[in-house]
């Protein structure tokens, strides 16, 4: 984000706020006319800086009440097991987000479900399609802040 002046932060920063503003109101609020905003958000998609849009959704409303934080860890660290497990979450639709990490557990997953027989059946296809040495879930019970907005710094400096 060093390349980014001032004006791209702006721009990033409302739209992480809201993607459905109309470009004339983003200019307005970041300081340009509109075809040179319209640009820059362009460039910004280009160059992978904005990388989708998308609309918020409530889990619940949904009918996804329960979310779960799965800790993994492989039985082995080899590229064989790595492929299987990544190939393996990415056909589960209520996997929502894999993070490969450092420390106690290997994998973090957040998984969004119905309800715990949901949880139990996806666990069950989990362990089914690639082998795990230990798998700890966590429940969440409320959550308490969610926000998908990089807190982007849109001061001058």
């Amino acid at each position: 984000m060093d390349n980014l002046d001032l004006i791209d932060r702006k721009i990033v920063a409302e739209l992480m706020r809201d993607a459905t503003l109309p470009v004339a109101q983003i200019a307005d609020r970041v300081g340009l006319s509109q075809t040179p905003c319209w640009k820059r958000i362009q460039k910004l998609e280009t160059n992978g800086v904005l990388t989708g849009r998308v609309a918020l959704a409530n889990p619940a409303r949904l009918g996804f009440g329960l979310t779960v934080f799965i800790g993994i860890e492989a039985p082995d660290h080899s590229a064989a097991w790595r492929d299987t497990f990544t190939r393996a979450v990415g056909q589960f639709a209520e996997v929502m987000e894999v993070y490969r990490m450092a420390g106690e557990m290997d994998y973090l997953l957040r998984v969004s479900v119905a309800d715990m027989e949901s949880f139990d059946q996806l666990y069950k296809r989990l362990t089914d399609a690639v082998p795990i040495k230990n798998l700890t879930s966590h429940f969440a019970m409320e959550r308490m802040k969610f926000s998908t907005a990089y807190p982007v710094d849109t001061r001058n400096r």
